[in-house]
């Protein structure tokens, strides 16, 4: 994790999506872009989900904010590593 200082560009309104740890079966959500600080409109940015009660913060463009941030990755499938047994593109199994 890793946490920075970063201005607001943008914020989409909350809404409710399932989950398997609430209680209640769902948890409001909410996505907001944010960027690295600077004098460019070029610097990073980031798009990040706001989850359950911090979904409901109101943040304005401009805004400087603080924010953890924690990065997933997941592995990549190229159409070149799977073979082309069907012609599709993937193995039937």
């Amino acid at each position: 994790m890793e946490t920075k200082i970063l201005r607001v560009v943008r914020q989409g309104e909350a809404f409710g999506v399932q989950s398997a740890k609430a209680e209640s079966g769902s948890i409001q959500k909410c996505n907001i872009v944010l960027r690295e600080l600077g004098g460019s409109k070029f610097e990073n940015e980031y798009v990040c989900a706001m989850l359950g009660n911090l979904a409901a913060c109101k943040f304005y463009e401009g805004d400087v904010v603080a924010a953890t941030l924690r990065f997933s990755t997941h592995p990549r499938v190229s159409r070149t590593d799977v073979p082309r047994d069907s012609g599709h593109g993937y193995r039937e199994d």
